[in-house]
């Protein structure tokens, strides 16, 4: 009798918990704040602050969120050159369209995380540790997870033109809406679904990580 495999379990995910009202607020760095309003204009450093029922939006040319906890947090369309969340804790958060340059989430602690709408050239997840994320309808130039580990992670209606999975550990993780042209370390999508036209499309990858020469 067949060994019977788990089902693919969907990402859970709540809204961020906002306040009817928010009230604006300065941004600097350590701030410890609920309830707040940020509005970006040039360079925004919230680096180890503590951010809980608050919203984002705005332009800046670098958004510094590095060492920073926020909870219940919404960024909205926002167009930001560069914005890093390396080391940070994420739990509720929602980032909804926009554009971003490049978006850090190296070695990043998540819980609940959505992604939707947004243009982003570089998306880093490099040593994140995710629980329950979706990237919705997101177009990215170059995506990196080397050495991330994704539980209950989802793409849907997503591009990228190359994927880093190096070492990466996925545990029902659903790539069947993510059209990339490339991933690197075929070997690192163990934990992960597929449809059966990515897994065509790389069945050369398959094959050469497998040790079989093609040929016609």
């Amino acid at each position: 009798m067949p060994r019977r495999t788990d089902e693919l379990r969907p990402p859970v995910i709540s809204a961020p918990d906002l306040p009817p009202h928010l009230e604006k607020a300065a941004a600097h760095r350590g701030a410890d704040v609920h309830g707040c309003l940020f509005e970006l204009d040039g360079d925004t450093d919230l680096a180890h602050g503590s951010l809980e029922g608050c919203a984002i939006t705005g332009t800046a040319d670098s958004l510094d969120l590095r060492g920073a906890t926020l909870m219940d947090v919404e960024l909205r369309d926002m167009r930001v050159a560069d914005l890093s969340a390396r080391d940070a804790n994420l739990r509720r958060v929602r980032l909804v369209g926009g554009r971003i340059g490049t978006l850090d989430l190296n070695d990043t602690r998540i819980d609940e995380l959505e992604l939707r709408g947004v243009r982003i050239d570089y998306l880093s997840l490099a040593g994140v540790k995710a629980v329950d994320a979706i990237v919705d309808a997101c177009h990215m130039t170059a995506l990196d997870m080397p050495a991330a580990t994704l539980t209950r992670v989802a793409f849907r209606a997503c591009r990228a033109d190359e994927v880093d999975t190096r070492g990466m550990r996925a545990e029902h993780v659903d790539l069947r809406g993510l059209d990339a042209l490339s991933f690197l370390d075929v070997a690192s999508l163990r934990g992960t679904t597929m449809t059966p036209r990515q897994i065509e499309l790389l069945a050369p990858v398959f094959a050469t990580a497998a040790g079989i020469s093609l040929r016609d």
